[in-house]
């Protein structure tokens, strides 16, 4: 595991699959954004918003059994996930996914690309 050891009080474990179908299990601490974690743990999720809702890079796919655990999205959060690159029904944007001990053991498919609206930074 990339961070604290597997049991300790506040982390969920969590299992990242790269594009390339590599796992990369991690241990994230509850309360933080999946782009958060991933950033946290050296994994490839873009973010190019800064999580502020704003882009679809954080794009993840998730397994059907957590995606049915969550809240539904915000109108916010679909319109967004309207510009993702390979969109799946169990899409979601990892800015907006928080960690909680109910989605232990969850799957976070990254997609193969991303479709990166935002103007580059000057």
């Amino acid at each position: 595991l990339r961070t604290a050891t597997r049991g300790l009080a506040g982390k969920v474990p969590i299992v990242f699959v790269d594009s390339d179908g590599t796992e990369i299990p991690v241990e994230a601490a509850e309360g933080r954004s999946l782009l958060e974690v991933a950033h946290e743990n050296d994994i490839e999720l873009e973010g190019a918003c800064d999580g502020s809702l704003a882009c679809s890079t954080c794009h993840l796919i998730l397994d059907a059994e957590t995606f049915a655990k969550l809240p539904a999205p915000e109108e916010e959060e679909l319109d967004m996930l309207d510009l993702a690159f390979d969109l799946q029904e169990t899409s979601r944007l990892g800015c907006q996914v928080k960690v909680s001990p109910e989605l232990s053991g969850m799957r976070c498919q990254l997609p193969e690309g991303s479709n990166n609206l935002m103007p580059p930074s000057k």
